[in-house]
């Protein structure tokens, strides 16, 4: 979970007069819980692919300190947190072992039992929830875990899923981005889409960057992150992973469960909507040319299918260079 947008801190800020509208927090917890819920069936769904894995226990991470004193109480009474200055679980995934062990919005956990907190967090919110990420991420996938919950210790047992957490940002403006272990979902971006199938593909989509590796790909390549990013061999490049994460975006979500076909709907609504970037022109494929990508891929996917073969994605193991 990220840091408030304008909008929602100018609402929560407001006079006492104007204190009657509604919370923010209520539907932001439950756009998290969507996210914890489809990131966790992608990532364990999805775990044979991914050449980097970690223990999955289906959560996303909240804490008191993205909150001013006056945001408090709002928000740990949208998550059942308690009024603690210890991280919390802002989401339980539906299925997961974390919501099989009892666990819930606003369970407090403060790391392993039996050991002390994660050290390097220091007091920046987003510093302690990454290092419990971290510390999560990297214990073994096929071993329990004891739990340190404040009170008493609980076992949890994971599931192995692809090597990525999740978080939302409550940014009214829709977008995503994965740096290689981390998706983040903007708000905006989950009401965008009309169901759990749509939101999953915009989720998927930002997945698979991760498992190709594209971060670290296009870093080796020495492209421009600034304004140059718009325009030759660095717009070819971007294009280039754009196009790989369409592809296997629907491969995802169809070893999930869900239907590959709403990848197509979602990514053809998206690229209709008004306000749309003309930035990304440069480094994002037309919508036209994306839907038919994808719509190619969901043919593959039919067609094996319907032969009763397993599905065999595109990209994985061996994705083209970047040239």
């Amino acid at each position: 979970m990220l840091r408030l947008s304008a909008a929602l801190l100018l609402a929560i800020a407001a006079p006492a007069a104007a204190m009657a509208e509604p919370s923010p927090y209520p539907a932001l917890a439950a756009l998290e819980a969507r996210v914890a819920t489809i990131g966790y069936r992608l990532t364990t769904g999805n775990a044979p692919w991914c050449a980097r894995v970690q223990p999955q226990f289906g959560w996303l991470w909240g804490d008191p300190r993205l909150y001013s004193d006056a945001q408090r109480p709002a928000a740990e009474a949208a998550y059942g947190a308690a009024s603690t200055d210890t991280p919390f679980l802002a989401a339980v995934a539906a299925g997961s072992p974390a919501a099989a062990v009892g666990l819930h919005a606003g369970s407090v956990v403060q790391g392993l039992a039996g050991s002390p907190p994660p050290q390097g967090a220091g007091s920046d919110a987003y510093a302690r929830i990454a290092a419990l990420e971290t510390l999560f991420a990297g214990l073994p996938s096929d071993r329990p875990a004891m739990l340190d919950t404040g009170k008493a210790a609980v076992r949890i047992a994971p599931v192995v899923g692809c090597a990525t957490d999740f978080r939302v940002d409550a940014r009214d403006r829709p977008d995503g981005a994965a740096d290689g272990r981390l998706v983040v979902i903007s708000a905006g971006l989950a009401q965008f889409a009309k169901d759990d199938a749509e939101l999953a593909a915009a989720i998927a989509h930002e997945l698979a960057h991760n498992i190709l590796g594209h971060r670290a790909r296009l870093d080796a390549a020495g492209v421009d992150r600034g304004l140059l990013q718009q325009f030759g061999r660095n717009a070819r490049l971007f294009k280039q992973t754009e196009i790989e994460a369409d592809r296997l975006s629907p491969w995802l979500m169809a070893n999930a469960g869900y239907d590959p076909r709403a990848a197509v709907r979602f990514w053809t609504t998206f690229g209709q909507r008004a306000g749309r970037p003309l930035l990304q022109a440069g480094t994002h494929p037309g919508w036209q040319d994306r839907a038919a990508s994808i719509e190619r891929e969901v043919r593959a996917i039919e067609a094996q299918r319907a032969a009763g073969q397993p599905l065999a994605p595109p990209l994985i193991g061996a994705p083209p260079p970047l040239e």
